[in-house]
């Protein structure tokens, strides 16, 4: 039994197809087969029913392929941990980033990454939430970067910074002369949301009163169907209503629109960006780092000025 064999056996159970699993391992269907083969008779069982089209898995094969996971797993592991012990940052690491953040902070902070680690890689993902714990949890992703708290057992969070939050008030909108607003003057008939999915939706539900208010089923009559917060701004900027952003987000608009953005009243709502991983991580080092370079480039967007505006203060967590 090797661990390329456990590695096919994966990448057959995943897709279901040979062909398509021999090219996910970058190697020929042939010789995946034959090795599949040898770990079959080796063990005596049939992993796979290789009479059904998409091919089925075994009640025995399983059990193999759960355990081949966490033998995986665990081989990884070892890797990272000599890795760790020598001090070094080198390797792959493979992040999750939630589609909010991603825009903003993964360009801010690449390139330095690069040139403080040049033996190190990095492969981003865009995940939401609830696809980036399932990604840790089956050891898809090394980290992630989210939106928390997220009170998950398996998950530790590392806070990085709170972001607040922000409106964009287009002209002609009930609150377009008003300096700044506070939370209570939202409501949502008014607001164009992201679609449901993202967490950042449910950090704008959050701070709206809405629920208290008797608002939950006042939802502007637009219904939209997007995770981008560039078709909120557009749709806003045309009279359907009004939006909210993360502070980096509101940095990144062209100066024609960041004269719509008004800041709430103190308390400001804020949104707690951290790294994430799964408790059995043993990379901590790149924990370390990735919060130390990622602080030092946020700590610059504390005060973000445009059209003689001062934005709100962007908190870092220690």
């Amino acid at each position: 039994m090797t661990l390329i064999q456990l590695e096919y056996v994966l990448a057959v159970a995943e897709s279901k197809n040979f062909t398509l699993a021999a090219e996910k391992v970058f190697v020929t269907q042939p010789t995946l087969s034959m090795q599949i083969q040898k770990l079959e008779k080796e063990l005596d069982i049939e992993i796979f029913d290789r009479s059904t089209h998409p091919i089925k898995i075994t009640a025995v094969g399983q059990k193999v392929i759960d355990q081949a996971k966490t033998i995986l797993s665990e081989a990884k592991r070892m890797s990272h941990m000599i890795g760790d012990l020598r001090d070094s940052l080198e390797g792959e690491f493979v992040i999750g980033v939630i589609p909010t953040v991603l825009p903003t902070l993964i360009p801010m902070f690449y390139k330095n990454f690069k040139t403080q680690f040049p033996n190190a890689s990095l492969s981003i993902k865009e995940l939401k939430t609830e696809e980036m714990l399932e990604a840790l949890a089956d050891d898809k992703i090394d980290f992630g970067i989210a939106v928390t708290p997220l009170n998950h057992d398996d998950i530790i969070e590392m806070p990085l910074y709170h972001e607040p939050m922000v409106a964009f008030v287009p002209p002609g909108n009930r609150l377009s002369d008003q300096d700044e607003i506070s939370e209570t003057d939202l409501e949502l008939k008014d607001l164009l949301l992201l679609e449901e999915g993202h967490c950042f939706r449910n950090n704008v539900l959050s701070i709206c009163n809405i629920f208290n208010n008797g608002q939950a089923d006042k939802l502007n009559s637009l219904a939209v169907d997007s995770g981008s917060f560039h078709t909120l701004i557009k749709l806003a900027k045309d009279g359907f209503g009004m939006t909210i952003l993360p502070l980096l987000q509101a940095e990144e608009l062209k100066e024609e629109d960041q004269k719509y953005i008004k800041n709430f009243k103190e308390p400001v709502p804020t949104r707690e960006v951290s790294i994430i991983y799964h408790s059995t991580q043993l990379r901590l080092k790149f924990v370390e780092e990735m919060q130390s370079l990622i602080q030092s480039l946020v700590r610059g967007k504390i005060f973000l000025e445009s059209n003689h505006k001062t934005f709100p203060k962007l908190k870092l967590n220690k």
